[in-house]
């Protein structure tokens, strides 16, 4: 009795500590080993590929606005944030000179017209002398080389009209190009818009070279658009006319409706990833809200399917290049099932082809092989 008591308590107390720890653990070991398995359900699917962006300016809408020619900038009529009209004045260059040269090309315009007058007066005075001769030759009072000579000066006179009329017309396109270049220290507003930023302050030099100085850059925003990187892997499913919404961190809340105009040919490559810019027409109303720059989360729409049959992604494998699932029955046993799939919309994929509905599929390999033959 002694004995029993000595080694049967012992036992006893390890027998019940193996029966109470799985339940005080919260799971049993067949629960443990039970694969997990999802079954082929019907839902709708809305296919949408997902990029970043920025919002940005049509071709166009942003000018830099400079100066043609070199001068010191006596007069900026613009601030940044001012919004301007087209034709509007911006800045003004000194002009002493500019002036100067208008005045002595109209000076010589002047000049030119009383050429021409006086060698038109010459050409009737040598019409006249050669009709004169001609009449006194008739009469033979006159030598037929009188006539000759009146002739050949009356010639003459003609080609001095003609090279008189030529100067004047230099002469006036001389007025017209000094015109012109005292019209370019006059800087206006090529568009409407807002400025944007100014380079050039009053007092300031400003020297022409390769490119034209910029005063300062105005911004159309009422023409912007969204330029959307997307994947080269999913550029092929992107068509202009598709629609899309984007987000901008100033507004998390309110989506943008937009649609695709256009598709850039020549990638653009961001850390060893190749991305196709795609542009986006922006179709609500954003005055006010939208600014160049902003980045943009956006979703383009490809289209819509409904009453499909779906499952997990996490279920679908790839095995010697098919497509399959693991399709689990009754009796715990499973079949290595090729299927065909559709869409992806979000951790569902469509099936095709392969599965029915209410099918239960394992969303993990088993660790022990006992499918039956693949199907």
């Amino acid at each position: 009795m002694k004995r029993w008591l000595k080694w049967g308590i012992p036992v006893l107390i390890v027998l019940s500590a193996a029966a109470v720890l799985p339940r005080v653990l919260g799971h049993s070991p067949s629960a443990e080993s039970r694969p997990a398995d999802a079954r082929v359900i019907r839902r709708d699917f809305s296919a949408t590929v997902l990029a970043t962006g920025a919002v940005r300016p049509e071709v166009g809408a942003e000018v830099k606005v400079g100066a043609r020619i070199p001068g010191k900038v006596v007069r900026l009529h613009a601030n940044v944030g001012d919004r301007v009209v087209r034709g509007q004045v911006i800045a003004e260059l000194e002009k002493d000179d500019l002036l100067a040269a208008v005045d002595r090309a109209r000076a010589e315009v002047t000049v030119a017209e009383a050429r021409v007058a006086d060698a038109e007066a010459r050409a009737r005075l040598a019409e006249l002398d050669f009709e004169r001769q001609s009449e006194l030759l008739e009469a033979q009072v006159a030598s037929q080389q009188q006539k000759d000579q009146a002739a050949k000066e009356r010639e003459v006179a003609q080609a001095a009209v003609l090279l008189a009329q030529k100067q004047l017309e230099s002469q006036r396109a001389a007025v017209r190009e000094a015109e012109v270049r005292l019209s370019y220290a006059t800087i206006r507003a090529p568009i409407a818009g807002v400025v944007g930023s100014i380079s050039t302050q009053e007092g300031e030099t400003v020297a022409t070279g390769l490119s034209a100085p910029t005063f300062v850059t105005i911004v159309d925003l009422d023409r912007l658009q969204v330029d959307a990187f997307v994947d080269e892997v999913d550029i092929g499913k992107v068509e202009p006319g598709q629609s899309a919404t984007f987000t901008v961190d100033a507004f998390p809340g309110r989506d943008f409706e937009a649609q695709v105009t256009a598709i850039y040919p020549k990638a653009v490559i961001q850390d060893n990833v190749v991305n196709y810019d795609v542009v986006l027409s922006i179709t609500t109303p954003y005055r006010g809200l939208l600014r160049p720059e902003m980045t943009a989360s956006v979703a383009l729409l490809l289209g819509a399917r409904a009453g499909v049959l779906a499952v997990p992604a996490e279920a679908v494998k790839r095995v010697n290049g098919r497509t399959v699932v693991y399709l689990l029955d009754d009796g715990g046993t499973f079949d290595v099932r090729e299927i065909r799939v559709g869409w992806k919309d979000g951790e569902s994929i469509e099936v095709t082809d392969g599965l029915a509905e209410g099918d239960r599929i394992l969303l993990d390999p088993p660790a022990t092989d006992t499918s039956r033959r693949p199907q």
